[in-house]
């Protein structure tokens, strides 16, 4: 049978990467529900495309607009977070991609584990802010959670091929960004378009300008604890300037397993969506002769302190990864806007989580709160 597919994040750069895979594999599957922030146009032609059951547009303001660009359809539309928050529990769904950026994903995939769906994530922000509840539920609901980032991805493929034994160490791979081989005082006056620059992967602007700082590589830590149940210690960053190998998993008795592949989102996309097949995708192979070598560096701390921020986040547990999540939300979006410099970003972070209250063992409505209390406090900063 078709796997009936819900894309929240449709019009985003893994959302429409996703469509790619899904046009691939039109024998597996089939769109059921499409959901986007904004981009009304897209959406709809998404929604003709695939013939989807439902579209919703998350800005309520704009039901009208996509209302109108689907007249003559039978696709149902519809508009809000609640709405999404229906829709992903239908039982005409099998498996949800949660592609929103930000914290905006998190209220939808809970949604969705509650009503027992397989959840592709590729929205990291939701275990980094609730990743202990988020898990919790997921068992609670037998809930498979398979990760779409290439470097989850990795490390998942690498514990399924030594499966029963233990791993010892999770090494996690960064490109190091654009500011890799920039000292700490260029990259003070680095501009917008320098930090956007990002010389293996074509991103969406937030999760570029978090590979600039290095607090994606921070945010992926703790989605690595809360994915594979390991401690922060058990997590070695290591900066890999080709992004050929996208993680490593070394076990107990010290060999190590690698997934390598091409700097390509459609191959991490298209294993969580068609698990446990291999579909082909691209169907380009290394050609090992060509790359000749393979680079690996510590990562510069001094110049990346966003990744400190996260590890320290990731050690005390509670709230505070939530607060630093929040607070380098509304940092980065100042940044893009131009109202701030590149190092007021972990400089904000940084103030929020040493000002705000600190809770040990944070409720779902304690999560809610503080990231609306953050929200607000880094923006007075600002």
């Amino acid at each position: 049978m078709k796997r009936r597919i819900a894309i929240l994040g449709s019009t985003g750069s893994i959302g429409t990467q996703a469509l790619d895979v899904v046009r691939k594999n039109p024998d597996l599957f089939e769109v059921e529900l499409l959901v986007a922030g904004n981009n009304t146009k897209l959406l709809a032609a998404q929604a003709r495309e695939f013939d989807a059951n439902m579209a919703i547009i998350g800005n309520e303001a704009k039901y009208e607009e996509l209302k109108t660009l689907l007249e003559g359809t039978s696709i149902k539309v519809f508009a809000g977070e609640e709405s999404i928050c229906d829709a992903v529990g239908m039982e005409s769904i099998d498996i949800v991609l949660t592609a929103m950026v930000g914290f905006a994903g998190l209220s939808s995939t809970v949604a969705a584990i509650k009503a027992g769906k397989a959840i592709a994530l590729a929205n990291k922000e939701t275990l980094v802010a609730a990743g202990s509840i988020v898990m919790s539920l997921a068992l609670e609901n037998k809930c498979p959670i398979l990760p779409v980032d290439s470097e989850h991805s990795a490390i998942f493929q690498c514990l399924e091929g030594s499966r029963g034994n233990n791993l010892k160490k999770i090494l996690l791979t960064a490109s190091g960004g654009p500011f890799r081989t920039w000292d700490k005082e260029k990259i003070a006056k680095c501009t917008v378009a320098d930090a956007l620059a990002h010389p293996n992967w074509s991103m969406g602007n937030k999760i570029t300008i978090d590979s600039a700082t290095m607090m994606n590589k921070g945010l992926e830590v703790i989605e690595a604890v809360h994915l594979f149940g390991v401690g922060v210690e058990q997590i070695e960053v290591l900066v890999h300037p080709q992004s050929i190998i996208h993680s490593m998993v070394e076990y107990d008795d010290s060999v190590v397993v690698a997934q390598l592949g091409h700097p390509n989102m459609r191959e991490p996309i298209s294993y969580a969506l068609c698990y446990p097949q291999r579909r082909p995708v691209s169907g380009q192979s290394l050609n090992f002769t060509a790359l000749g070598h393979l680079d690996f560096y510590a990562p510069d701390m001094d110049k990346f302190p966003c990744l400190a921020l996260a590890r320290e986040a990731a050690l005390k547990k509670g709230n505070l990864p939530c607060i630093m999540n929040a607070a380098n939300e509304v940092a980065v979006a100042a940044f893009l806007s131009e109202k701030i410099g590149f190092y007021d970003i972990p400089r904000l972070v940084e103030k929020a989580m040493n000002t705000l209250t600190f809770v040990e063992n944070p409720s779902l409505e304690d999560i809610f709160s503080c990231n609306k209390e953050t929200l607000e406090f880094t923006r007075s900063l600002i």
